[in-house]
């Protein structure tokens, strides 16, 4: 529901100020939190983001829902075009971009949810909602950002930005068909050592996890770490909540660009 007014009394409805971004997203646009979310393991940042809250003096309501993967990395790279290099982007702390299963064969990038809304896990049962899809440079792409990087199209460990971005696994975050994944490496071009793809390594049961980037503001700020073993969700990071449009209408709100 949409709520556009204060009520007959006039009074300031009590709920937090969230200000709002839009950022580009493929061939249009997304609405997210001007901030990410945290610092706090992901869950708890996903319960953050679903509290009601209101945009500065405006009077509508509205929540956010839990990014995809490729959401995550328009946000970020909207936040890596207001900054500079010299600020080093994060340093501040791991940026969660939402759930991967790590299975025998390769990666899933958004697992599809079960009726309790918990990611699916049953490497069987994923396998399964790639029927129908064709490969795009040897990797799946499916609705709503659920896709699969086979172990052999990336590379783990050390490497070119450039590189990570014509991997399997940036281009199935990214969940783009393009031969490059565009945002990873402009977000990589911020850092002179290159890439750090670490944890994905195969597995013989599937891992739920959280995909997170990063750099290591004690050891190697000029290094992006991209990690794939945050297990049992007990890494603290930050994540960005995409508005929830059930709730706003973005027309009326005056959005930061």
């Amino acid at each position: 529901m949409v709520e556009t007014g204060c009520g007959i009394t006039g009074v300031t409805p009590s709920f937090p100020a969230r200000d709002l971004l839009r950022v580009s997203h493929r061939r249009g646009h997304l609405v997210v939190s001007s901030h990410p979310f945290g610092p706090d393991i992901y869950l708890n940042n996903v319960g953050e983001m679903q509290k009601i809250y209101t945009h500065s003096d405006k009077c509508t309501r509205f929540s956010f829902r839990e990014p995809t993967t490729s959401e995550s990395i328009s946000a970020a790279t909207c936040y890596f075009g207001n900054v500079t290099k010299s600020q080093i982007p994060f340093s501040w702390g791991w940026l969660q971009l939402g759930w991967i299963v790590r299975a025998s064969e390769g990666v899933f990038a958004n697992p599809l949810k079960d009726a309790q809304g918990n990611p699916i896990t049953d490497e069987r049962v994923l396998k399964s909602f790639l029927n129908g899809f064709e490969k795009v440079r040897g990797i799946y792409l499916c609705k709503n950002d659920f896709g699969f990087a086979p172990y052999e199209t990336f590379k783990i460990g050390d490497q070119r930005g450039g590189d990570f971005g014509r991997g399997g696994l940036a281009r199935v975050l990214e969940h783009t068909e393009e031969e490059i994944a565009k945002n990873l490496v402009k977000i990589s071009s911020f850092y002179e050592k290159g890439v750090d793809v670490s944890e994905f390594d195969q597995v013989q049961e599937p891992i739920l996890t959280v995909a997170s980037l990063c750099s290591d503001r004690v050891h190697d700020n000029y290094k992006l770490h991209v990690l794939g073993d945050n297990r049992l969700n007990q890494l603290r990071g930050y994540v960005f909540g995409v508005l929830n449009s059930g709730y706003a209408d973005t027309k009326n709100l005056d959005l930061a660009i």
